[in-house]
C-alpha cells in the first residue's frame, strides 16, 4: 500500500514511518503525486483526513497538474476544488473511490445513538436546524449550523465544524443544537462530513446538548470515542434520516 502525506496537514508522528511506500508531499504537488502513485503500480485511491479549507490560498508554486484543477475552478469551495482533483486524478489513470468503503459501520445511524434521548423543544430545534443546514449545504458554504430555539445563531463556512461551534457561545447562551448534514449531492468520494471527538468537546465547551447528524451521510470518526465522550458530558446524539 502506498501512502501520500500532505506537509502541513498530515500528523507529524507519522514522519518515522516514512519509507518506500510512504511519501510527503505538498499541496501544490499533484503531477509528483501521481508520478508516486503510478510508479507504485496504483490505479485506484482513497482520499483519508482533511486538509484546512484556508490552505487552498496557499498554493505558491502550483506545479503542471495542480495548475491544471486551479484553471477548471468556478469557486474555490472545497468541493469544486476536489471534485476538480478527482476528475484530473482519473484522466491519469486513477480512480478515487468511495473514502467510506472501508468505514460503513462508522456512519451515523438513524435515531438515538446515546442514552439520553433528545428533548421536545430539542427535538423542534433539530427539525429547523435540519431545514437550515440543508439550505446552507445546498449553497455549498458550510454543513453545520448551531441552533437556539429556532434561530441560527452560528454557520459553518471556511472556519470549520469546531469554530463555528465555539463561536455561538460568543453570540449568545446555551443550550445549542448543533446540526450536521452532507450536501444535497455529495460525493463521498471526498469531503464527507465528520463529527469526531473534538466536536464533543467543542458541544462542551460552548454548551450544546444535541448532536443531530444525517443518518448514513456523516462519519463519526473515532466512533466509540465519541459516543463514550457524549455520554460523559450528557449529551445526546440523535441520526436523522436523509430526506
Amino acid at each position: 500500500m502506498t501512502t501520500l502525506l500532505i506537509e502541513g496537514e498530515a500528523d507529524p508522528s507519522l514522519a518515522p514511518a516514512v519509507g518506500p511506500d510512504f511519501h510527503w508531499v505538498s499541496l501544490g504537488e499533484l503531477s509528483r503525486s501521481v508520478r508516486i502513485l503510478r510508479e507504485a503500480g496504483v490505479r485506484e485511491a482513497i482520499l483519508a483526513g482533511r486538509v484546512k479549507h484556508a490552505k487552498a490560498f496557499d498554493i505558491l508554486r502550483p506545479d503542471r497538474l495542480t495548475l491544471k484543477v486551479l484553471t477548471r475552478l468556478r469557486s474555490r469551495s472545497t468541493s469544486a476544488m476536489l471534485g476538480a482533483v478527482a476528475d484530473v486524478l482519473g484522466e491519469e489513470g486513477i480512480a478515487l473511490l468511495d473514502s467510506t468503503v472501508l468505514l460503513h459501520q462508522h456512519l451515523a445511524r438513524e435515531g438515538p445513538m446515546t442514552k439520553r434521548k433528545p428533548g421536545k423543544e430539542e427535538l423542534e430545534s433539530l427539525r429547523f436546524g435540519l431545514e437550515m443546514a440543508r439550505g446552507l449545504s445546498s449553497l455549498d458554504i458550510g454543513q453545520t449550523v448551531v441552533v437556539k430555539r429556532l434561530a441560527v445563531v452560528a454557520a459553518e463556512a471556511m472556519e470549520g465544524t469546531d469554530l463555528a461551534i465555539r463561536r455561538a457561545a460568543e453570540v449568545a447562551a446555551g443550550p445549542f443544537v448543533v446540526v450536521k448534514v452532507a450536501r444535497p449531492r455529495q460525493d463521498m468520494r471526498f469531503d464527507v462530513p465528520v463529527a469526531g471527538p473534538g466536536t464533543i468537546d467543542s458541544m462542551e465547551a460552548a454548551g450544546a446538548s444535541l448532536l443531530g447528524l444525517e443518518a448514513g451521510q456523516v462519519l463519526l470518526l473515532e466512533r466509540e470515542e465519541v459516543l463514550r465522550r457524549a455520554e460523559e458530558r450528557g449529551i445526546a446524539i440523535y441520526g436523522v434520516a436523509r430526506e
